[in-house]
């Protein structure tokens, strides 16, 4: 079975860091493109970031180019995304998702056909 979990949200002051974690089970990460995407309080699901399927390439949102890092480890099974110098209109529960076979958007969530449950960050003083 298909499973992404999602962790490492939680409360973090602005301009903090934060490590979120996406362990996939049921595939393996190479054949596939993976990414983050999140929703904030009241507003509709973000696109953040994706990993190409060789794991060779890392696209940002401009919200936060700069500040995060995505990354991969296979031999793990996990995707990563670091988060440094939070902000908090970064606050939003964050999901890691699995692009279908194919994918050409990066960016689209209906390029993406599994998905983590969530992890929630929260950036405030």
């Amino acid at each position: 079975e298909v499973q992404l979990q999602a962790s490492g949200g939680g409360l973090v002051q602005p301009g903090g860091f934060l490590r979120l974690s996406c362990v996939a089970s049921g595939f393996t990460f190479s054949p596939y493109v993976m990414g983050w995407f999140r929703r904030a309080p009241g507003k509709e699901l973000e696109w953040v970031s994706a990993l190409s399927d060789e794991g060779d390439y890392a696209t940002y949102a401009d919200s936060v180019k700069g500040r995060f890092t995505i990354s991969g480890d296979n031999d793990k099974n996990t995707l990563y995304l670091e988060m440094n110098d939070l902000k908090p209109q970064d606050t939003a529960v964050y999901y890691c998702a699995k692009g279908k076979r194919g994918i050409r958007s990066y960016s689209h969530p209906d390029r993406h056909d599994y998905w983590g449950q969530g992890t929630l960050v929260t950036v405030s003083s």
